[in-house]
């Protein structure tokens, strides 16, 4: 018997995580993903959190609710947290369902949203 893929993965990336939801995920879900992450800022003292969710065609006031309560709690851990990957017709359902997302900083895709969570340099300095 084979297990399920777990519906989240929270990868270590130099000083960032990024965390892939690939499926919607159930209240109880959504609630230890929410502490596996807060776990998981602390452990490897990450500077950012990317969480991609790209692969979502749906998210409930739970859900959403509980990404920008994951976005304040990295704040506070002194991460910056940016959401990526929404797609128009999840864009289009959380407006239409008057989903409050807060200040959520979110990005296009990774590439923009780890541009979004690097410092800025210094205009001349080149990346390493």
């Amino acid at each position: 018997m084979h297990d399920a893929p777990s519906p989240v993965s929270i990868l270590h990336e130099g000083s960032y995580l990024v965390v892939s939801i690939n499926a919607a995920l159930d209240d109880t879900q959504m609630m230890r993903f929410r502490r596996e992450l807060a776990n998981a800022i602390g452990d490897q003292r990450a500077r950012g959190v990317l969480i991609d969710v790209a692969a979502l065609d749906v998210l409930d006031s739970f859900g959403a609710r509980t990404i920008r309560d994951i976005a304040e709690m990295a704040r506070l851990r002194g991460s910056t947290a940016v959401v990526v990957g929404i797609q128009p017709n999840l864009a289009l359902a959380m407006v239409h369902l008057g989903i409050d997302t807060g200040a959520i900083p979110t990005a296009l895709d990774l590439e923009d949203g780890l541009a979004a969570v690097q410092p800025a340099r210094p205009s001349g300095e080149e990346e390493p």
